[in-house]
């Protein structure tokens, strides 16, 4: 579990910088899978291990990426209440989305590199 609440330690401030570099890219691969509303974001990131990810934090990335065209909302009608904003992918934000996960990938290989390499080489002393 990603816990996302801020913590004194050194480890909760690295963890949350890591969420913040990786969080717009897991709402894109979220809505890449079906168009949804912010509540259903928020859940679907609790469902998947993040924690602490709340609507104070979503809105203003939806926000922002639908500015940077990545997303599209429309108003849709809800079954129990007023209608909901729904958030889908835009063309651009698939391309992007794509680049993304190209690039994430590059990153981690790398990282896991340098781990593997630093642990190795701590072994040896």
């Amino acid at each position: 579990m990603v816990a996302v609440d801020s913590e004194s330690s050194a480890g909760g401030d690295r963890q949350t910088q890591l969420l913040r570099g990786a969080l717009d890219m897991c709402l894109l691969a979220l809505l890449a899978k079906e168009a949804t509303h912010g509540y259903e974001l928020v859940r679907r990131l609790e469902a998947i291990g993040f924690e602490g990810v709340g609507y104070g934090t979503i809105y203003p990335l939806l926000t922002r990426m639908r500015r940077l065209g990545l997303v599209a909302d429309e108003l849709q009608a809800s079954p129990t209440g007023p209608p909901r904003k729904v958030y889908a992918l835009t063309a651009t934000g698939h391309e992007r989305l794509h680049e993304w996960r190209r690039q994430w990938t590059r990153f981690v290989d790398t990282v896991n590199t340098a781990l593997t390499d630093t642990t190795a080489d701590s072994t040896r002393s």
